[in-house]
């Protein structure tokens, strides 16, 4: 907490790489995090993660010397409390659109005075042995990202980016393409250009920008990273899995 490499790399702007999980196994982050990922994401919007699955994914991450994220449901004050206090050292805040958003999200992420986060003994000051310690340092040291995914939140950026407390955002690509009507097509030079506004604006305030790229390859992550994307998430474990397995089939189908 004290020294959260995460947080520092991207107030600095420097480019970090992760990837994200939607199967609520231990074994799923384990893994993930020893191939070298610098930080994973427990997907609880869209993936099979239960609280009492986010216990055991930061536990694993953080054994493996990684930065344990959380995408939560929904943006409420429990989801962002339970997330944080399993341990999550950063939270990722969905469909998010205003500054008004904003503003509720990082209220629920932080200790009074500044939001509006409860006291309690959990897993995240080590079941209240540093409790003090962990108070004292969780609103500076928690990251907050919100999620740009709608031609609303592309237009509201400007006043997104300026409210205190939020760190960065996140590019929702399948999300963002249903706004503007072209359902999946993450490559339409509308959803590019909405990007590339996003990124803008996250240089001019000092804010990360960051993508995920659900199938990554040289040429789009190099164009994520020269567009102004440094907080890349590649790939997902699903999909891993899967292309995976179809390599494999295709590979014995081929000879």
């Amino acid at each position: 907490m004290l020294n959260n490499v995460f947080k520092n790399k991207i107030n600095n702007g420097e480019l970090t790489f992760g990837s994200w999980c939607q199967v609520g196994h231990p074994a799923n982050v384990e893994i993930l995090a020893n191939a070298g990922f610098e930080w994973l994401v427990a997907d609880c919007e869209h993936g099979e993660f239960e609280d009492s699955d986010l216990g055991n994914f930061c536990r694993a991450v953080c054994l493996a010397g990684k930065v344990p994220l959380v995408r939560v449901k929904e943006n409420a004050i429990m989801p962002i409390r339970r997330a944080l206090d399993l341990g999550a050292v950063g939270i990722i805040v969905p469909l998010v659109n205003s500054a008004e958003e904003v503003a509720k999200a990082v209220a629920a992420a932080k200790y009074p005075p500044e939001g509006v986060r409860g006291f309690a003994f959990h897993r995240g000051n080590n079941w209240g042995v540093d409790f003090a310690e962990y108070v004292k340092n969780a609103n500076k040291a928690i990251a907050v990202i919100v999620m740009i995914e709608s031609k609303e939140a592309v237009e509201n950026i400007d006043e997104i980016l300026q409210t205190d407390g939020v760190d960065g955002v996140f590019i929702g690509p399948y999300d963002m393409s249903g706004s503007y009507g072209i359902i999946g097509q993450t490559d339409n030079p509308l959803i590019k250009e909405a990007c590339s506004k996003v990124a803008i604006a996250c240089k001019k305030y000092h804010k990360t920008a960051g993508a995920h790229i659900v199938m990554p390859n040289s040429e789009n992550v190099d164009s994520a990273v020269k567009q102004g994307f440094h907080l890349l998430a590649l790939g997902m474990d699903t999909v891993f899995l899967a292309n995976g397995a179809k390599q494999a089939l295709e590979m014995m189908q081929n000879d």
